[in-house]
């Protein structure tokens, strides 16, 4: 019997998926369940499972766009499977002493001979290679006896440099459909968009007096969930929505649409590129909370595992950037959301502090946000409030009282 196996639909709204890698060859047996492709959506890479065990056909090359229910392979179920892994052995013919006669040589152009044209641009030629700035002695003529012409000139390309010998070759390749729906996005974020960022800065050395104090022992007593930034910065936003919620919310048309959860999406980096998970209900989760959820899905996103419904949904968004060292950016909304939050790297600085000059570790960050819904009051407002909770989480996230927030 001859099973045809069809794209299963990852999602609602996904109409197409592409064949990103076959893990298998055309004629080999499978087994029932076993992955035998990965496939992008404009969402995910998702893994293909074999429908039933038997001899495995592809209908559909790497790189193919398929639409949802179109077939990709066949699998005989009637197939045997086969007894032993040994591969066959091909038996050389004996070959035939033949002798043959040598080829001949072919003839070979004599060069032209040079003389004193050779290499010499005529008037009008050295005039337009003058204007390029390009030497005549990197130009080969074509007139006679190796004469530049004007042809010549207008002809030359000037050089980008002075080749080294080294490599000098391209690569072009097909993003994958993940990759170009990201890209499809971040222009219509751009574009569609009333976008604005406003920018702050934080005193970090609160925090990491708390960390360094409590991290052992909230890692030894969580089963190895580090306490990182992220739970810190997660919290402090959920804060910040409760009390301005105008930036928890999106534009739908002419209509506003409010929430009263905070669904928070991560910016994690996977093999496929960026990825922003969802962790839901934030406002309700403890610091362990956070940081497990975090990790699942940072794990989930490293090994590909990610699904659409874990990127689904958010209401807002955080990304780090100074993981890979930036100072300072301005982030891109993540529609339909209206706010992003940019966390960016720590670096020791002076400040004023009580009309005196130390050095703190500080990190700038950056907020930008759909002026069409969100004022400048409400944008500055969050802002200076996520900043309040990050410089004293003590008070303002821990209800002065660590060990309980931490579960200690």
């Amino acid at each position: 019997m001859i099973l045809e196996m069809k794209v299963p639909s990852p999602g609602e709204s996904i109409k197409e998926v592409e064949i990103a890698t076959w893990l298998v060859k055309d004629g080999d047996y499978v087994e029932k369940d076993q992955a035998i492709a990965e496939v992008d959506s404009d969402k995910a890479t998702l893994e293909l499972p074999a429908e039933a065990s038997g001899i495995i056909t592809l209908k559909a090359e790497e790189g193919d766009a398929v639409a949802v229910g179109a077939v990709v392979c066949l699998i005989d179920t009637s197939a045997a499977k086969p007894a032993g892994d040994a591969p066959a052995v091909a038996v050389e013919a004996p070959k035939a002493e033949v002798k043959a006669a040598a080829p001949k040589a072919a003839p070979v152009a004599a060069a032209p001979a040079a003389t004193y044209a050779s290499g010499t641009p005529s008037p009008a030629a050295r005039k337009i290679l003058d204007e390029k700035n390009i030497a005549p002695a990197s130009i080969t003529g074509t007139g006679k006896d190796g004469r530049i012409t004007k042809d010549d000139a207008v002809n030359a390309v000037p050089s980008m440099g002075t080749p080294t010998g080294g490599s000098r070759g391209t690569e072009r390749t097909k993003l994958s459909m993940l990759r170009r729906k990201v890209a499809e996005r971040l222009v219509a974020a751009k574009n569609e968009t009333a976008m604005l960022t406003t920018f702050n800065e934080v005193n970090m050395t609160p925090i990491n007096l708390i960390r360094n104090e409590y991290k052992d022992a909230f890692k030894a007593k969580h089963g190895g969930i580090g306490l990182g930034y992220m739970s810190f910065f997660t919290k402090a936003v959920t804060r910040a929505l409760k009390l301005f919620p105008d930036v928890n919310s999106m534009m739908d048309g002419d209509h506003k649409i409010a929430f009263d959860f905070c669904d928070i999406s991560i910016a994690v980096s996977g093999p496929k590129g960026l990825m922003v998970p969802v962790v839901r209900n934030a406002e309700n989760l403890t610091f362990r909370g956070v940081e497990a959820d975090i990790k699942r899905l940072a794990l989930k996103a490293r090994d590909g595992q990610i699904t659409v419904d874990d990127m689904t949904g958010g209401t807002f968004t955080i990304t780090n950037g100074g993981v890979f060292g930036s100072m300072l950016s301005t982030p891109i909304i993540n529609p339909p959301q209206s706010g992003i939050l940019g966390m960016h790297n720590i670096i020791e600085r002076p400040i004023a502090v009580n009309g005196k000059v130390e050095i703190h570790p500080m990190m700038y960050v950056a907020l930008s946000y759909d002026h069409r819904i969100i004022d400048g009051r409400e944008s500055v407002g969050f802002l200076v409030a996520v900043k309040e909770a990050l410089e004293n989480p003590m008070e303002l996230l821990m209800d002065n009282n660590p060990k309980k927030a931490l579960e200690l």
